[in-house]
């Protein structure tokens, strides 16, 4: 059974990782998918092949979703090509990590632009035409970081913990036009920016999870289709630890 047929999802920051995975299972669901890229061109034209041989429709878009413009402009864009929206997954995000003692202001500027700026920016801008339908689903990377904190990281936990109260609050201002706002807090998630670790290091992590292993993006897919999906219908104001038990 396919989940998403027809429905029209944005996910942004899909050329790789986990939202290179969403795009897949949610094409493999029968959604049309419009995603971004910033600098990662050649695998988001790559992806963009590959999804349309799925037999959905599919487009990749070089946007910044930390620029508001480029967000309207984006939406803009999607709804002329795609002809609606039903479902938007922010995803983008990057990490500067340093201990406090060596952060710059430059480090935490960013790193709150490029996450949590850029989920205020496009739920902004897709607002209008989920109101219009009176329907639509939005779902926010969160992490476990933004759940528990983590030294040396102080900027991505307050990004991610800044996305967990936003998405409450949208959840609450947007339930009685039938708009559902979720996050959803992956944990360690195995995808080529951890591959460049030290094997030692990723297994003492792997150990130190309840379910003895690390997530891959289909884990962190699967929790976004479900959410995008009517089977939860009913769920709205939410946070999903998708982290194999490590905030138990």
């Amino acid at each position: 059974m396919k989940l998403l047929d027809g429905k029209n999802v944005i996910i942004t920051g899909a050329s790789r990782g986990i939202g290179m995975g969403i795009a897949r299972i949610f094409a493999e669901h029968g959604a049309n998918v419009a995603f971004t890229f910033s600098s990662s061109e050649a695998p988001a034209h790559e992806l963009e092949k590959e999804l349309n041989s799925m037999g959905v429709k599919a487009k990749a878009y070089k946007s910044n979703a930390a620029s508001f413009k480029d967000s309207e402009d984006l939406i803009a864009g999607v709804l002329e090509d795609f002809g609606g929206i039903d479902i938007l997954i922010n995803n983008a995000g990057i990490t500067r990590d340093k201990l406090l003692m060596r952060m710059g202001e430059e480090d935490f500027d960013t790193v709150i632009e490029v996450n949590l700026k850029s989920v205020f920016n496009m739920t902004k801008a897709v607002q209008r035409t989920m109101l219009k339908q009176r329907k639509g689903s939005i779902i926010n990377m969160s992490s476990v970081v933004g759940v528990k904190g983590n030294a040396g990281q102080a900027n991505y936990a307050a990004s991610k913990a800044g996305i967990i109260g936003f998405t409450k609050s949208v959840a609450l201002e947007l339930g009685s036009r039938n708009i559902r706002c979720n996050a959803i807090a992956p944990g360690f998630i195995e995808t080529e920016m951890t591959d460049k670790l030290d094997e030692k290091t990723v297994e003492g992590w792997r150990e130190a999870i309840p379910l003895k292993r690390g997530g891959s993006p289909e884990d962190v897919a699967n929790a976004c289709l479900f959410l995008a999906s009517d089977l939860s219908s009913y769920i709205t104001g939410q946070v999903i630890n998708v982290d194999g038990g490590m905030l138990t």
